[in-house]
């Protein structure tokens, strides 16, 4: 694997850390909606390409609330692994289930940067996983605290994106037709570009489509 090669259904797994309340209310850093649409579209686009994904939680029950419905209702197959531990990686359930993936790419997000997504990430880059990091999905307790914890993750080998990338690479090509409605739901839904699309079906009609004529 290469850090050259871009994501795609066939390479890449997803893992989505502690997007629960209590962790919520520490952020910061961005402006939490915007966290919430950003990780909505990293799992719509893994439940839309088929990637497979680990979600995690830390003290649900005793401490920090459900993970965020939005993402777990997509995905009812997948048993949500709790944890007490500040770091995933040393859960021996979450280990597993990363293994179970099959996959050796790693798009992982959480809350908060500096901790739940910063441990787990050196552990895998340790194992041999090349993880990625979509920042724009991630949060902390002040935006020096993120950019921290980016800045030391870069350092020690993962590769910074943001959620629309992670859709653009396993789209690729617009004349990706089984895809193409549903990246278009998702940037109506959750991107400011939605506004574009609907102005484009209102005024060419349904039929418009970034692939052209050829689409039709």
């Amino acid at each position: 694997m290469s850090k050259h090669e871009m994501i795609s259904p066939e390479n890449a797994a997803l893992v989505l850390i502690d997007f629960q309340p209590a962790m919520y209310q520490g952020v910061e850093s961005h402006d939490r909606l915007s966290v919430m649409h950003n990780v909505q579209i990293l799992a719509k686009g893994a439940k839309l390409f088929n990637l497979p994904t680990v979600i995690s939680t830390v003290a649900k029950d005793s401490f920090s609330g459900p993970f965020m419905p939005e993402v777990t209702d997509l995905f009812p197959e997948v048993e949500v692994v709790d944890r007490t531990s500040i770091n995933s990686w040393v859960d021996e359930n979450f280990r597993r289930a990363v293994a179970a993936t099959g996959r050796k790419k790693i798009v992982l997000a959480g809350l908060w940067t500096e901790a739940c997504v910063m441990f787990p990430t050196l552990d895998l880059l340790r194992e041999g996983y090349e993880v990625y990091i979509p920042a724009d999905a991630c949060g902390d307790i002040t935006p020096e605290a993120h950019e921290r914890a980016m800045d030391r993750l870069v350092q020690a080998g993962a590769v910074p994106m943001n959620a629309l990338q992670f859709i653009f690479e396993l789209q690729q090509d617009w004349a990706r037709g089984e895809t193409y409605d549903g990246v278009m739901d998702i940037l109506k839904t959750h991107t400011p570009y939605g506004i574009q699309v609907r102005f484009s079906k209102w005024a060419l009609g349904e039929h418009a489509s970034e692939a052209g004529i050829a689409a039709e």
